[in-house]
């Protein structure tokens, strides 16, 4: 405990750094709002759900040094941004699909998508982005003293996986609030184009990146 107290301006930095970055927008983000805002709050939180496990498993993985592990195998790297580039690019033609439908999707959205598959979609979304573990990394090394023991990982990793869960569960209720449903009705089809071409400018980039 002793050595957590006298190092917690660097965990509250890698606190810190973390919130910025999950609040930033992203692939998850949009993720939560597509479900959350085209299929409701259940959806919306399955997928929070998944992003969450995601985020959790790349968390472990991270502690676990399996980043340092990829850094010497570039062509597990490579392979997941493929896979992760392109199911962007598949979420991107889902939603441009409901974009040029006339149909509102709330209408039959729990017909088409299960809970448990909502919630696989988060997290291959998550999953299957290698920048995530290496971004782990980084808040890791972040808050990281010399000579740290597993106490203060968990301490970091506990409080980072907390901030996420409120953040990710917090955008997937707002976004299914009454008003954002109207408000979603009445501009579906704009937003739904808007999510396509962010979803499909992820992925590109995700693709083309070296």
């Amino acid at each position: 405990m002793q050595v957590i107290l006298e190092n917690l301006p660097q965990v509250f930095s890698a606190y810190l750094v973390y919130l910025v970055a999950v609040l930033s927008p992203g692939p998850a983000t949009m993720a939560i709002a597509s479900a959350s805002l085209g299929q409701g709050r259940r959806h919306g939180f399955s997928m929070a759900s998944g992003i969450f496990c995601g985020s959790m498993t790349w968390a472990i993985a991270a502690s676990a040094g399996l980043a340092t592990a990829l850094t010497h195998y570039a062509h597990a790297v490579t392979v997941m941004r493929i896979v992760g580039g392109l199911y962007l690019l598949y979420l991107a033609w889902r939603a441009f699909r409901s974009a040029a439908s006339a149909t509102d999707p709330l209408a039959q959205g729990a017909a088409q998508s299960s809970i448990g598959r909502t919630f696989l979609r988060g997290y291959a979304i998550h999953l299957t982005n290698p920048k995530a573990i290496f971004a782990w990394l980084a808040i890791l090394s972040l808050g990281l003293p010399a000579g740290a023991t597993g106490v203060t990982v968990a301490v970091i990793v506990t409080g980072c996986l907390a901030t996420g869960l409120t953040v990710f569960m917090g955008y997937a209720w707002l976004l299914s609030l009454p008003g954002a449903l109207r408000a979603y009705r009445s501009a579906r089809r704009y937003i739904d184009g808007t999510l396509a071409v962010l979803f499909a400018t992820a992925g590109t980039k995700l693709l083309l990146h070296r």
